[in-house]
């Protein structure tokens, strides 16, 4: 019998085609006769197209604008809002507005267009806009009797914002008109999404539109809706010059013009008896959806969801809205929502420990949610519930309790003296508790109906998905449990690439979802396909029988039930779990947070690939590290005004701390061999255990990133309660 892959680090399936250089990305490829491809945009936030005016020889160049498209003018995805190409009004700065082509990349980038505008006033608050794009609404138990059971009652409002997913290879297409439709080449998470957008867009049926995933650099959610409308720019071009396309972003472009975190305003009112047990959760969530939909819904959804925290009680209301604003639409990024609401969640219940006296971690153990215990929605938790596990191994790995108390007493010391502590550093520690769900939320599974297949070959199997490799190891880690449960070697198994034209739509690869519920797919496909060969090698059985391919579908759990109208039942299958613990230094003469040490605990089912759930947790940390201290997003007059490299400052190995990482494991019943999904969680928690160890070096922030002038101007000017747990 050959030797299991499962829970083992093997050799990744691309690793050689990338450490040889012979991966080859979007901007690597060439067609014959290709012309390159560049967007004009707007310059204004809001208003009206008067006129266009060319200031060079039109000669040579295809042009297309909203008039050359024969479909709907639309980017395809759920609310049908948002242009392909602007008409009359503009939302935002750097709307698409037209489309210019030419064989000399050079003479592209030259051409000069002149757009004059009749301009409106913006909007860029969020909580004041009168668009909504979704509101949601949870209820459990009544907030009233809640309140009145409460001794304490603590407010707060805690803010984020923006944040550039800043893959390392930016948007690129290349488009091939071909058989009367189109084939897409692309950098790109969720080829079906752009097979669809494609469809409606250029009005063809589904044998005239192809989407083939290229090798891809990275995604973090910014590929995941985006590439449909790259897609059916390039498409656009391509049909109308009858050649090949190529339209690949520079970084600043990039950075400029594409999708990013939602900021948000997430105001907390919490009844608390003495003792630390809550009795009442209210929440007001506002999220900023920028000028168009896109996925602000769902985004909204999933925060909304985790937005108590992993915390147990009674009485929950919750409201939230994603609106509008003038500024380039926000849209998917790792994390999904969660990282606003639970960093809101989880400085807001340090302030609650403050508040009562007691110490962060006891008011977390008061309050984690256990096995049996029910969500905002009413879901009541398995015995995969992990979060006192992971709370308690994480507050033993760091010494967490003695460390807390012992930077606070020095908080203390210097708060008391009459001329204020200047020199040297100020330390502190802090922890949060969150947790994820994985999968599509609530119903959404459903209605994607993923399918996978899996075809039989000489050697072993070919796994068809649509699901992408963008570097997390989707490729290998699919094998891995196919190998495992057919019962051959790794070797055996080969991944086909992400091709509408060959595989079916497993649904995108977002949500933590990939290993769990389309690995499961594979799994029963493995099944089915082992009971198929009996006692035959695949060799053997094709000689005999021909060709066999198994392709199976998503079945939901029998013991799952979700209601999308009132918000009630099983949100996710499962959760994974996780605790993060920060160590922190302020210089208190540039007012900069250096992380010195950092700490977490990831409970997630079952590792199908050691490395590579270490490299997704060790990943997701530092991105949260970036988001907490870091990463501003700078909005002026509704642009970003620091798309570039230069000072939009995300972590580099200088700036990142020595990550601890421990997997724990809870196995999902459902999952295959137990997996839940680990993407995403990982960036739930550094954000409020860095502005948590911050509180304990004496800063009261609320808002991130942690920016030095924040920072200065966030120093607390009396002891607290600290010292009393």
């Amino acid at each position: 019998m050959p030797s299991r892959s499962v829970g083992r680090s093997v050799v990744r399936k691309e690793g050689r085609g990338k450490v040889t250089g012979a991966a080859r990305y979007i901007d690597d490829l060439t067609f014959p006769g290709l012309i390159h491809a560049r967007t004009i945009r707007s310059t204004i936030p809001a208003g009206e197209i008067v006129d266009v005016a060319f200031g060079f020889d039109t000669s040579g160049f295809t042009l297309v604008d909203y008039r050359d498209i024969p479909g709907r003018n639309i980017v395809a995805l759920i609310d049908d809002d948002q242009p392909c190409l602007a008409e009359r009004l503009v939302r935002h700065v750097a709307e698409p507005i037209l489309l210019l082509a030419h064989a000399d990349r050079e003479a592209l980038l030259a051409a000069d267009v002149r757009i004059r505008y009749r301009e409106a006033v913006p909007t860029y608050d969020a909580t004041t806009s009168p668009i909504a794009f979704k509101t949601i609404a949870i209820d459990k138990g009544r907030i009233d009797q809640g309140f009145r059971e409460a001794d304490v009652i603590v407010e707060g409002e805690y803010r984020t914002g923006h944040q550039e997913q800043l893959y390392i290879e930016p948007n690129g297409v290349i488009a091939v008109p071909e058989h009367g439709g189109v084939t897409v080449y692309g950098s790109m998470q969720c080829p079906y999404y752009v097979h669809r957008a494609l469809k409606v867009l250029l009005d063809l049926p589904d044998d005239k539109v192809r989407v083939v995933q290229t090798e891809t650099g990275g995604g973090f959610g910014g590929k995941e809706e985006y590439p449909s409308m790259i897609a059916g720019h390039a498409a656009l071009v391509a049909i109308k010059a009858q050649r090949p396309v190529k339209l690949v972003y520079d970084r600043v472009e990039d950075m400029l013009a594409t999708t990013k975190r939602h900021p948000a305003v997430i105001r907390h009112r919490t009844g608390v008896k003495r003792d630390g047990t809550l009795t009442a959760i209210d929440i007001d969530a506002v999220i900023d959806g920028g000028a168009y939909a896109t996925l602000s819904a769902v985004v909204l959804s999933r925060g909304v969801i985790h937005a108590t925290g992993p915390y147990r009680c009674d009485h929950i209301r919750i409201r939230g809205r994603a609106t509008m604003t003038n500024t380039p639409p926000n849209g998917a990024f790792r994390g999904f929502g969660a990282p606003q609401t639970q960093f809101a969640a989880e400085v807001h219940m340090d302030r609650i420990a403050e508040a009562l006296g007691i110490d962060p971690v006891r008011i977390r153990e008061i309050n984690a949610l256990r096995p049996g215990d029910r969500t905002a929605t009413g879901q009541r938790l398995g015995r995969d519930c992990s979060a006192l596990a992971v709370l308690r191994e994480t507050v033993k790995r760091t010494d967490f309790k003695r460390k807390w108390r012992a930077y606070a007493r020095l908080k203390a010391s210097r708060c008391l003296k009459a001329s204020r502590y200047k020199e040297g550093g100020s330390r502190g520690i802090g922890l949060s508790l969150f947790f994820h769900g994985a999968g599509f939320t609530g119903g959404g599974e459903v209605k994607l109906a993923s399918k996978a297949s899996l075809a039989l070959t000489d050697r072993g199997a070919r796994i068809l998905v649509a699901s992408t490799e963008i570097g997390q190891g989707t490729r290998t880690m699919h094998a891995q449990i196919v190998a495992d449960t057919l019962g051959v070697p790794y070797d055996c198994v080969d991944v086909n690439a992400a091709d509408t034209g060959q595989v079916p739509d497993s649904g995108p690869t977002v949500a933590s979802r990939t290993c769990m519920v389309v690995g499961r797919i594979l799994q029963r496909c493995a099944e089915d396909m082992r009971e198929r060969l009996g006692r035959l090698t695949p060799r053997e059985y094709l000689k005999r029988h021909g060709p066999l391919v198994i392709t199976r579908e998503y079945e939901r759990p029998t013991d799952m039930a979700w209601d999308d109208n009132s918000y009630r039942g099983d949100a996710y299958g499962t959760y994974g779990w996780a605790c993060d613990v920060a160590e922190i230094e302020v210089d208190r003469e540039t007012w900069e947070v250096k992380p010195i040490a950092f700490t977490t605990v990831h409970e997630i089912g079952k590792a199908i690939h050691p490395v590579l759930a270490l490299g997704q947790i060790e990943g997701g940390s530092a991105q949260g590290l970036g988001y907490a201290l870091l990463e501003e997003v700078v909005m002026r007059d509704g642009r970003m005004a620091n798309a570039q490299l230069t000072n939009y400052i995300i972590p580099t190995t200088l700036d990142t701390p020595p990550i601890d990482v421990v997997i724990l494991e809870n196995p999902y019943k459902h999952g295959p061999f137990g997996a839940k999904g680990v993407g995403e969680m990982p960036i739930d928690g550094p954000a409020p255990a860095a502005i948590n160890a911050l509180r304990n070096a004496g800063f009261d922030l609320r808002e991130i990133p942690a920016t030095p002038e924040r920072v200065m101007v966030s120093e607390k000017q009396e002891p607290r309660h600290a010292l009393h747990a």
